[in-house]
């Protein structure tokens, strides 16, 4: 459940009198999501979400995150947009928490993808690469590469308690990435959580992209990588190359990756599963007491690590090099 703080009706119809929303008319905790509080929002003036920001996203970020999401819907995309109070800031602040009120997009994510769901997750996320150039503000990606082995340091000497043998293979492969690691590819700004849990679909098509809260500036490539992780294994942890080539040419029917992109695919999706398997297992190893969310297993990400690392060349994830 993704409610870490309660608020009570009559402080949000309090906070709702800074909009020109109207009147409360109700207000839903939703489950989705493990990161901030999210609610359903009904107003005079429709359905909106409304979010707290907890204490894992920086506060000095969210800046970044409302005006991003301002940039790619003025530029064509499907997602939501910040709802701006009567002063015009986007950002305010209740229960003690940042929040902002975003619109509300209609669709539901799928559980089970199948090949076209990924075809069309693959343009949209090649649609959000190509509508983010020009966007002024900038911010790092702190979950990269540079940054696993600190993250590596929090869980080491617990790993093998989830698995025996966990810690050997992320210690080596934190060194093979650290030396393999590719440069100077095609850069801007990424999701970088493009899950299925993300992408809205009504009527089999793709109706909206949400939560942009891990946004960042780093290689369109690896943004890729992580939609390969997110969508194309099955609930027994196989890869579906099917689905992993209808990503790709979904991907590249809008935006070309470049020969050295593709060349350094086996490598980024490697870098990928790491980055969410060092995640869930710091996670996994420090759920606080009492806590509602349910951590991930992180074995799920050792497996595609696994797979991954058996992988030659980007043709073994669908990709036809004939083609392009």
């Amino acid at each position: 459940m993704a409610v870490y703080t309660d608020i009570a009706d009559d402080e949000v119809a309090e906070y709702l009198r800074r909009y020109d929303l109207g009147e409360l008319h109700s207000l839903k905790g939703i489950a989705e999501g493990v990161e901030n509080s999210n609610f359903l929002l009904a107003t005079d003036a429709g359905q909106f979400i409304l979010t707290l920001y907890e204490k894992r996203v920086a506060e000095a970020d969210l800046p970044f995150f409302l005006s991003l999401m301002e940039h790619l819907a003025d530029h064509g995309l499907t997602c939501p947009r910040p709802v701006a109070m009567r002063d015009g800031a986007a950002l305010g602040r209740l229960a003690g928490r940042p929040s902002a009120i975003i619109t509300f997009l209609d669709g539901v994510s799928v559980r089970r993808p199948k090949k076209d769901h990924c075809r069309m997750a693959g343009s949209a996320l090649a649609a959000m690469h190509l509508a983010g150039q020009g966007f002024e503000l900038t911010r790092p990606n702190n979950l990269s590469m540079p940054h696993w082995r600190a993250l590596f340091d929090k869980s080491a000497g617990r790993a093998d308690e989830v698995s025996a043998g966990l810690g050997g293979l992320i210690a080596d492969e934190l060194a093979f990435l650290e030396a393999s690691w590719p440069a100077d590819l095609p850069a801007g700004v990424l999701h970088a959580d493009l899950f299925p849990d993300n992408v809205f679909f009504l009527k089999n098509e793709l109706s909206g992209i949400i939560d942009f809260y891990f946004a960042c500036n780093d290689m369109f490539a690896y943004d890729v990588a992580i939609c390969l992780n997110a969508w194309c294994f099955e609930p027994d942890w196989s890869f579906n190359v099917t689905k992993a080539r209808a990503l790709l040419a979904g991907y590249n029917e809008v935006r070309a990756m470049s020969e050295a992109e593709f060349a350094h695919l086996p490598v980024l999706c490697r870098g990928a599963s790491m980055r969410f398997l060092l995640t869930r297992l710091y996670d996994w190893l420090n759920v606080p007491p009492g806590a509602l969310v349910v951590p991930k297993d992180p074995a799920e990400y050792a497996a595609r690590l696994k797979f991954h690392q058996s992988v030659a060349a980007a043709t073994e994830y669908g990709v036809d090099m004939n083609a392009r």
